[in-house]
């Protein structure tokens, strides 16, 4: 059995995914296609001072097979609603099958990013005005001047009696203003 990759629809890889799964299973070719996967990373956002953990598709519009595609699972794959087609060299052509050291490098990264610990999308920029919600300076305005990603903090320009002051604050400190 090879690694095949079909070209989804973006944004609906795992209706694509399930799909499969079910037209497989419904015409009794399971001997046939082993595995189904959408490489997915985990990305921890912060939303109104929350952590949200998502799950993003690590290669939007496209879904791994793990298959023997002989016989009608190539036509019954393709006729999917939200499958455009194989990968492959030529429109229209014969599936191209991945090489093994692509299998290998694209599940050890679904692997590492498992394991990987949390990227946090940042949702803040040098220059934004943001307002202070947690803290001693609570209520407070001011302007992020330095983003520290390791630290995951932020140095926010606020002015406190007439005078500017640099505090420095976690992202869950601060909201936009």
């Amino acid at each position: 059995m090879n690694w095949y990759v079909v070209r989804a629809v973006s944004g609906q890889e795992n209706k694509v995914k399930n799909y499969i799964e079910s037209e497989i299973a419904r015409f009794g070719l399971q001997d046939f296609v082993k595995q189904i996967l959408v490489p997915t990373e985990k990305v921890v956002q912060i939303r109104n001072g929350k952590k949200i953990n998502k799950e993003k598709v690590y290669f939007p519009g496209y879904v791994m097979v793990q298959a023997n595609l002989a016989g009608e699972v190539p036509h019954i794959i393709k006729s999917i609603n939200g499958v455009i087609g194989f990968l492959g060299e030529v429109k229209g052509g014969d599936p191209v099958p991945l090489r093994q050291a692509e299998v290998n490098r694209m599940l050890g990264k679904v692997d590492e990013l498992s394991v990987e610990n949390e990227n946090v999308a940042i949702p803040f920029m040098v220059g934004e005005s943001v307002k202070v919600v947690d803290g001693p300076f609570n209520g407070f305005n001011g302007i992020i001047e330095k983003i520290n990603e390791e630290k995951r903090k932020l140095e926010v320009m606020v002015k406190i009696f007439g005078r500017k002051t640099p505090l420095e604050l976690s992202y869950m400190q601060v909201e936009k203003v």
